[in-house]
């Protein structure tokens, strides 16, 4: 049950049946500015509305008339015990307590499904994310992108659509040739060569090794008499498929999956040029021409020139510039293969597609959301989430240098360290185009300055209270569905009744997340809610009346057992939706 949903649909029945004894004439797209949501005062009621300002001007009443007219119906509703007009027309309303008892109920029920809606019929969402080029190990910076987009991808299936997880193979161009010599170099190297320090400019990580000794395994000596135009390709096709084995297994430590990989190089392989269809679909369009582009602003780059180019008038669609498809030699440019695989996208059936990127990929936003909307004839969307750096700490001080990768640190080795739970949560921990500082003396922490910490500790005390329960009153029934039939009036104290609202308002925050492709926000919510819950927990310390158990009151016992039971279910369920571990008890 989403409160504020539920609000906003009593909210514009009432203006409504308003509407139809005062013979007013609303429009149902005027109707849908009507919203219910929390007042920025939480002093000022439980549920605020706008109808009254949302509509005074198209109906010709003053706001704060409308407003009050409004509030006079909806004091009839028995679910709301207060209704007061503020300001110019705000109307603000406190619900009786019979609708909390309610909704911890509908809590108990649902479980750590709470807040989820099954999924419609609507086309499913593609989400890509990660999409690192197959040369090494997923390293840190890799590491929160792949989580990033695998909570949006949680939060759009919790929120009732269909997703489909994507990840990008960049494996066409010159770094996989790279890849290639440098996995040769590591094959000379099983065959027993001296080959000394890495020659710059190839991958000098050990990582490589294993492919150089299955190199040796598969071909023995052989490769080494074939001209490099004979065993590039060769090479290039098994480093790929072993640096692709490699990063599943990267990604699923993390506890990161996708359903799709995709390979660049199927855009121009197989007699079939996904490339030059696109650029065709664009030129039906009238959206190719050949021109020439002003130079780039600042100093000229040494190899720029002022020649005739295969353009995309990407300035009709928002761009800064219309942007070059094919370079001077034929080939295609990044950009255009970009195009390509979007175009293969939508011919997959996707309208809604969400890419999460680097921070350092923020320039290309504006060029790629032009081409899908003009390949598609605005009929598909493309977003784009941008992930901005991540730095590591110990103990405050910086750390840089892996040995497996050669250069940065990886994302096993974070995750080995500290486990998945600690990575997913902290890099969730910040919104997603904020710039990331990760201390591993931090996150290892058994302290409330350790955030993921501090939220599983909050899971694992709702189990140990139940536990306890089980122990001292062994007659009371600790089931969900039992609990849900305690009498929840009892929670009359302020502290229980600002957990349950805190719990109420859960599916109005996982929609909301999800919407804005922000799941930070629910990792806030959890920390928010386990800090209530623990301050809760310490007033009980301080005020006996207050505890959980009380053997010689069965009923209020119940009561707050069914409390005690929903915080726990609601934190399992935000969660599930990061991919952190709820834990029973602390180790």
């Amino acid at each position: 049950m989403n409160l504020f949903q539920d609000f906003e649909q009593r909210i514009r029945k009432t203006v409504q049946t308003l509407a139809a004894q005062e013979n007013w004439s609303i429009p149902d797209v005027l109707l849908a500015r009507v919203i219910a949501e929390p007042p920025r005062d939480a002093a000022h009621g439980d549920v605020a509305t706008n109808a009254a300002l949302a509509l005074s001007k198209a109906l010709g009443v003053k706001p704060r008339d409308l407003a009050t007219r409004i509030a006079a119906r909806l004091t009839a509703d028995p679910d709301v015990s207060t209704v007061e007009v503020a300001g110019p027309g705000f109307i603000n309303l406190r619900l009786a307590d019979a609708y909390w008892s309610n909704a911890l109920r509908a809590i108990l029920l649902s479980g750590a499904a709470y807040g989820r809606i099954a999924p419609g019929a609507a086309a499913a969402v593609n989400v890509e994310y990660v999409s690192a080029n197959p040369t090494g190990p997923m390293h840190v910076g890799h590491c929160r992108g792949a989580v990033v987009g695998d909570v949006i991808a949680n939060m759009i299936e919790a929120t009732g659509q269909r997703v489909v997880r994507e990840y990008y193979i960049n494996d066409a161009g010159a770094q996989v040739d790279t890849l290639a010599r440098s996995a040769f170099l590591r094959y000379r190297e099983a065959l027993g060569e001296e080959i000394g320090d890495i020659p710059r400019g190839l991958y000098p990580g050990d990582y490589l090794k294993p492919a150089g000794e299955a190199l040796a395994a598969e071909f023995g000596s052989s490769l080494l008499s074939r001209p490099e135009s004979e065993w590039l390709p060769l090479v290039r096709e098994r480093a790929i498929a072993a640096m692709m084995a490699m990063i599943r297994d990267d990604l699923a430590v993390a506890g990161v999956s996708h359903d799709v990989f995709f390979s660049e190089r199927s855009l121009t392989e197989g007699g079939v040029d996904k490339v030059a269809q696109a650029i065709e679909a664009l030129r039906e369009k009238g959206l190719i021409y050949q021109g020439t582009l002003p130079p780039p602003k600042g100093q000229l780059p040494d190899d720029w020139e002022d020649r005739e180019q295969t353009l995309f008038r990407a300035t009709e669609f928002g761009d800064d510039v219309d942007r070059p498809l094919m370079k001077s030699d034929g080939s295609y440019t990044y950009f255009a293969s970009d195009i390509a695989y979007h175009y293969d996208k939508i011919r997959r059936g996707f309208t809604d597609m969400i890419d999460v990127w680097g921070a350092d990929h923020g320039g290309y936003v504006k060029r790629m959301r032009a081409a899908v909307t003009a390949i598609s004839g605005g009929h598909a969307a493309l977003e784009v989430q941008l992930c901005q750096l991540v730095k590591l700490f110990r103990g405050g001080e910086p750390v840089r240098m892996s040995k497996r990768s050669g250069d940065l640190v990886t994302l096993r080795e974070v995750v080995d360290e500290v486990g998945r739970s600690a990575v997913r949560f902290m890099m969730l921990f910040r919104k997603a185009d904020a710039p990331l500082d990760f201390d591993f003396q931090v996150v290892t922490e058994k302290s409330k300055d350790n955030p993921v910490f501090y939220v599983q500790y909050a899971h694992a005390r709702t189990a140990s209270v139940r536990r306890q329960a089980g122990e001292e009153i062994p007659a009371v029934d600790l089931s969900p569905a039992a609990l849900a039939g305690a009498d929840l009036g009892l929670l009359s104290d302020e502290g229980e009744r600002a957990i349950i609202r805190q719990m109420a308002d859960w599916p109005r925050l996982l929609d909301a997340a999800a919407r804005a492709r922000e799941p930070h926000r629910v990792a806030y919510y959890l920390h928010d809610l386990a800090s209530t819950f623990h301050a809760h927990w310490n007033r009980g310390k301080e005020l006996p009346q207050l505890r959980f158990i009380k053997p010689e009151d069965l009923e209020v016992s119940r009561a707050r057992l069914a409390l005690v039971t929903a915080i726990g279910a609601v934190l399992r369920a935000g969660l599930e939706i990061l991919g952190v571990e709820a834990p029973d008890e602390m180790h």
